[in-house]
């Protein structure tokens, strides 16, 4: 899949929304639940459940991001399955600290 920033996506496996934020070009294997997403507005039911370690869950208003953070997710809705790309796991974006106000 092409997922573009502004692209909206839904997981097959559980009630898990998410925008993509920054994407690099090209193709993504973008999962939930160890299952591919598909387009927010595909005509597709929740099937199964999310698959065992990839059943972590997504947490709404939080941002997930992969290892080099070339990818970034917002989720607008939260689930069961978790988020990866080609299997590996997207984790929560950390705050940035803020400056020191000595």
């Amino acid at each position: 899949m092409f997922a573009k920033p502004g692209s909206r996506w839904r997981s097959v496996t559980c009630t898990t929304e998410v925008v993509v934020v920054k994407a690099v070009a090209g193709e993504v294997d973008l999962q939930c639940g160890g299952q591919p997403m598909v387009a927010h507005d595909a005509m597709s039911d929740v099937v199964g459940r999310p698959a065992a370690g990839a059943d972590s869950g997504t947490l709404m208003g939080k941002r997930y991001v992969n290892a080099d953070e070339t990818i970034e997710l917002l989720c607008t809705k939260p689930g069961d399955g978790a988020l990866s790309i080609g299997g590996a796991l997207l984790v929560p974006k950390g705050a940035k600290p803020l400056p020191s106000s000595d």
